[in-house]
């Protein structure tokens, strides 16, 4: 995807990343993680009131000009970008998050890339279980651990993949795909759904996750979780600390 207002050096000063950038998964691997360590999973202006704007270029303003993060469609369309710039093939796919006691719409948006004949899942907005490097596609029903995380990629018809966290001692299904690629339009009703419906968890509860590499930050609701090399510390926030939280922890502005 493009933006007119888009730099590839403003956005590698954003995430914080440094030394050569070439078309390889070498490459979108540490750029993965450098913006999923620097650009907060969180859903700010929808606990606002406001639908999620997917101008490309209100993206970059929001993320890389005022250090804003966003939730899948603005992450992973940033990252588009990126990869855009760098020359690396990709598209877009459409996923349905499993983790629901009932079957929901895929309101999910993941990216695959292309590269010396392979393909690699990369996500960057799946907030507090997602992935934290590219998985190969054709890695199926093999654990891989990424940090200390564990996921596995199922694929048992050679067309949906099912993608699992191991948390809590068990697997957990995270969610589903294929590969039909997906134009930045398609995902514009479910971004209207996750910004407005009162049922999305979005408009139901603050979320923002901000990962490390020993784990991660979540304020979920009034609840701050941290996950340290396995360890898990949770705190309630009261309303008077939250803006506190947000910009101490996370690196964000409540009405930025």
């Amino acid at each position: 995807m493009k933006a007119d207002n888009f730099v590839l050096q403003d956005y590698f000063n954003r995430v914080g990343y440094r030394g050569d950038a070439k078309a390889d998964i070498a490459t979108v691997t540490r750029l993965m993680r450098c913006q999923l360590f620097t650009v907060p999973f969180e859903n700010l202006d929808v606990q606002a009131g406001k639908v999620v704007s997917l101008v490309p270029e209100e993206i970059v303003e929001k993320i890389v000009e005022r250090n804003r993060g966003g939730y899948c469609y603005e992450v992973n369309g940033l990252f588009s970008m990126a990869l855009y710039a760098l020359g690396i093939p990709y598209r877009f796919v459409a996923a349905r998050p499993m983790f629901y006691p009932v079957r929901r719409p895929k309101t999910h948006m993941a990216i695959v890339l292309e590269m010396d004949g392979e393909e690699w899942l990369c996500d960057l907005g799946f907030g507090s279980y997602g992935i934290r490097a590219p998985m190969r596609l054709d890695a199926v029903n093999i654990e891989i651990t990424q940090d200390d995380d564990t996921f596995v990629l199922i694929n048992e018809n050679n067309r949906d993949y099912l993608l699992k966290a191991f948390v809590d001692g068990e697997w957990a299904n995270q969610y589903a795909f294929d590969l039909s690629p997906q134009e930045w339009i398609d995902f514009v009703p479910a971004n209207y759904l996750n910004s407005t419906h009162p049922d999305a968890v979005f408009v139901q509860k603050l979320l923002v996750v901000l990962h490390d590499q020993t784990g991660r930050t979540i304020l979920f609701g009034d609840v701050l979780k941290t996950v340290r090399n396995g360890k898990v510390e949770k705190e309630t926030v009261a309303l008077g600390d939250r803006d506190s939280i947000l910009a101490n922890r996370f690196g964000l502005a409540s009405n930025g």
